[in-house]
């Protein structure tokens, strides 16, 4: 029976899929940002995208919205959510793994969030900087004593890793295993492609819940000063269930990873590739906090999110019906020409780079946003202050996925002698 089942599952995705290819090749632009070789650099897709407007309808039936007014409506706007409404569901390949709040609406959305807040408060973030100091500087001491290396192996990936594990409270004997499980889990965010990719994520899923129950049952009788117990003590108290508790715990960690990685690995790319804005980086390292902004904007290491209309509404003209689905393109948004001048131009001394969409807004405004910022800014000054002469050496490699925007190596040397 399971692998009859199994069968239909893939046979149902491997349809889907086949689709949105035969619609791409029409020359259907949100189905082509699903593919090679549009995925790969889906700018000029975008550029295309605003040109037809605001909106643009797929011949799959979803429609996207493509400009910074759209997007930023659909996510500040309480006439959106991320649940569909009562009737209407999301495709059961994009519907395979619960992320706890990012994936409610108000109020219980905000009733999690408030939960979770605590671990990203101004103080905790003040304490947090010494330590990723230190992480980021024991990582770099590692890689360089080598003089090539691959920046997302032995940098990019283990920093926010080492972070979000500390934060939790997770042993550093599960780190590598826990940039495994990040990759795969952050890449369901796309999608199951077959019944054996949702396997891998069922399983990778089934191991970080075991992980999390083991740390948990800990934590009851030894607490300590860190998430998981503030949770657990949560949970105790009827504020969460147990399986609540395990989706919060989830959705930490693949946003505490894919976030940053993606940030640090897009960003030290972009400043490589435009070698005047990394010399001045190298000759002013205070220039990282902006330096960070202008890659989240640049080269946002998440380039799209889902809102439902709930109410009836007009968007740019456009009008919406409930249960109206709509793709927010935040890489297009955060490259109007309506409202980042010369928007294809990296320059990190931008002054608004930071009205970005990368965390989204509204409601669901990323709660991670400054330990992200903290740990992009701390990295890419390292890296200018340590290797000024740094530079890559071969191609990167992209991961396939559409929402991540992410590379999965990136060799790099040192420069030196």
């Amino acid at each position: 029976m399971q692998t009859i089942d199994a069968l239909r599952i893939d046979a149902r995705l491997r349809a889907a899929h086949s689709l949105s290819w035969l619609s791409a090749q029409t020359g259907d632009h949100p189905s082509r940002l699903l593919h090679h070789p549009w995925r790969d650099n889906p700018y000029p897709t975008f550029r295309r995208m605003r040109s037809q407007g605001p909106f643009t309808t797929s011949k799959l039936g979803f429609r996207s919205a493509n400009t910074y007014e759209a997007v930023s409506t659909l996510l500040r706007s309480r006439d959106f959510g991320v649940q569909p409404p009562a009737g209407a569901a999301l495709p059961g390949q994009f519907d395979i793994i619960d992320l706890s709040f990012l994936t409610l609406d108000p109020p219980e959305h905000t009733r999690l969030r408030a939960l979770a807040r605590p671990a990203f408060s101004p103080s905790r973030m003040a304490g947090y900087r010494t330590e990723i100091e230190k992480i980021t500087h024991e990582l770099l001491d590692t890689a360089t004593a080598r003089r090539d290396f691959d920046l997302m192996r032995d940098f990019a990936q283990p920093l926010p890793i080492a972070v979000i594990s500390r934060l939790l409270g997770i042993p550093e004997s599960d780190d590598a295993r826990f940039v495994q499980i990040g990759h795969t889990i952050g890449g369901a965010l796309d999608g199951a492609r077959s019944a054996g990719h949702l396997r891998r994520i069922d399983k990778a899923s089934a191991e970080l819940d075991a992980l999390f129950d083991r740390l948990m049952a800990e934590r009851r009788t030894r607490p300590r000063e860190d998430v998981i117990s503030a949770l657990v003590a949560e949970a105790d108290d009827g504020a969460l269930t147990p399986a609540a508790l395990r989706a919060m715990c989830r959705l930490l960690l693949v946003a505490g990873f894919e976030t940053t990685v993606n940030l640090i690995g897009n960003g030290v790319m972009a400043l490589l590739r435009h070698r005047e804005q990394w010399e001045r980086l190298v000759q002013d390292p205070g220039l990282a906090p902006g330096a960070v902004e202008e890659v989240l904007r640049f080269d946002s290491p998440v380039q799209m999110t889902t809102r439902w209309a709930h109410t009836e509404s007009t968007v740019q003209g456009r009008r919406l019906q409930p249960g109206d689905y709509a793709l927010c393109l935040i890489g297009s948004a955060n490259r109007d020409p309506d409202r980042f001048e010369d928007p294809d131009r990296f320059d990190i001394t931008r002054e608004d780079a930071s009205d970005h969409l990368s965390f989204s807004s509204g409601a669901h405004y990323c709660l991670g946003a400054p330990l992200a910022r903290l740990e992009g800014e701390i990295a890419l000054r390292a890296l200018a202050e340590r290797l000024p002469r740094l530079r890559p050496t071969a191609v990167p490699t992209r991961r396939g996925t559409t929402v991540v925007r992410s590379l999965s190596r990136f060799p790099v040397t040192t420069g030196t002698p």
